[in-house]
């Protein structure tokens, strides 16, 4: 399954794709894609979802203190998936684990909109969000080890893409759908099951996870003896704080929390914060939705520019300084829009650049983090960093929600606060090794 590019033009590594890797890419974008647009259902329906479940007119504050708790049971689900899906990768497969988990968060989005409590959509909420967490750690995976001879930063760039177009997806469901209520937003959430046709079809496991596979069996088969295979045969998980990949999960995980905790407030809330700026300009209920549906678009356009370009950027100035770069634009953008702005008029111009930066960052993720471990525990690597710093930033939501009270009722104080937060990747990547010139570990 070896590629060979051809051509000399700027573009022909394209060409040097065969057919088993792009059907890896397009299975794990499609996934990731509409991964992404079932999550984001959810922000776009917090307000009418939880006026409708709490009954009555509850207040900015109930809505921010209930809506912060459901964003974490979210959050929680989709580390609690990450870590346990990440192992059951390194066991049975990617291609298996990634179907799996693409059939779970379909059905658990869907069941959403048959919930009659904040307590059921919390617990469909932590349902659903097991399927994203795996989906998301065993497709970054499964492409860094399909593509890791073949321009890996760049089509791991690529692939992340798939979350802005989430963003752009469900802000166009929203604009179609939202008119009929909240849960006829969710039922559409069944929709990604559709892919498992595709994984069925004939997509195969990696080279780098069928050779460590044969590993493993001949060393059951031969019986463990030298140190080294009894490392290598120890528990996934547990390898990770050997004294060779503690202090690479250690940065790993900082990176994975200075990012989510920033994104992640921006995600929930924005919708919500967007409705209230868009009150401050006499625009309300029905009249609101295509504003708020575009807003979300165009800041998920900015997203996949930002993704796109990360790849491209980490291969020529390499992988630390390109995420630094990121954060920093996040943080920039991320006040500008939340303090700077006192109405929605200049909304359009700042959400596309906010989207490049903090969403862009997160093909660092899929870069950075899998050239820090081997084949053998990589898919239990990226899910633990990715998971830990998940548990952690499950909480940045309901944070945020909850210093609504004594921020005077203003959300966007309580969204800057929590972008700044990016700051923590920033100093992971002063504390990291760059792997631009390092081969993918075996």
């Amino acid at each position: 399954m070896e590629a060979t590019q051809v051509g000399n033009g700027r573009f022909a590594w394209f060409a040097g794709i065969d057919r088993y890797r792009a059907t890896v890419f397009l299975v794990c974008w499609l996934g990731w894609a509409l991964d992404t647009t079932d999550f984001n259902l959810f922000t776009l329906v917090l307000r009418p979802a939880l006026t409708e479940l709490l009954g009555g007119q509850p207040t900015l504050a109930q809505i921010g203190a209930v809506g912060g708790y459901l964003s974490m049971a979210g959050l929680l689900g989709w580390a609690f998936g990450g870590f346990l899906f990440g192992i059951v990768a390194d066991y049975i497969g990617r291609v298996r684990t990634l179907a799996l988990s693409i059939l779970v968060y379909s059905v658990f989005t869907a069941c959403q909109g048959f919930a009659q409590t904040p307590l059921q959509l919390g617990v469909f909420r932590f349902l659903g969000g097991i399927g994203t967490g795996a989906e998301v750690v065993v497709g970054i995976t499964l492409v860094a080890e399909a593509f890791a001879q073949v321009h890996r930063a760049k089509v791991l760039g690529l692939m992340m893409t798939g979350g802005g177009f989430g963003s752009l997806i469900s802000g166009q469901v929203y604009n179609l759908i939202g008119p009929y209520g909240w849960r006829a937003v969710f039922f559409v959430g069944i929709a990604p099951a559709l892919l498992l046709i595709l994984i069925r079809r004939g997509m195969a496991e990696p080279e780098h996870f069928s050779a460590m596979r044969a590993r493993r069996a001949t060393i059951k088969a031969a019986g463990v003896e030298a140190a080294g295979d009894r490392e290598f045969m120890r528990f996934a998980p547990a390898q990770l704080f050997s004294p060779a990949l503690r202090f690479n999960t250690c940065v790993g995980v900082l990176f994975c929390v200075g990012t989510l905790l920033a994104i992640w407030t921006s995600i929930i809330w924005l919708p919500t914060i967007q409705s209230l700026m868009l009150e401050k300009d006499g625009i309300t209920g029905a009249a609101a939705i295509p504003y708020i549906g575009n807003g979300i678009t165009i800041f998920g356009l900015g997203g996949i520019l930002g993704y796109a370009c990360f790849g491209f950027l980490a291969d020529v100035f390499g992988r630390r300084a390109t995420i630094v770069f990121y954060n920093v634009g996040t943080i920039a953008c991320g006040l500008v829009l939340y303090l700077g702005l006192s109405h929605y008029a200049y909304y359009p111009v700042v959400l596309p650049v906010f989207g490049f930066f903090v969403f862009g960052v997160f093909s660092g993720h899929a870069v950075y983090l899998p050239e820090l471990f081997p084949t053998h525990v990589r898919a239990s690597a990226v899910s633990f960093c990715n998971g830990s710093g998940r548990v952690i930033t499950s909480f940045g939501p309901l944070v945020a929600g909850l210093l609504v009270m004594p921020f005077g009722g203003s959300f966007n104080k309580a969204a800057a606060m929590m972008t700044c937060c990016a700051a923590l990747s920033i100093i992971a990547m002063m504390l990291g090794r760059e792997t631009r010139d390092d081969a993918l570990p075996k």
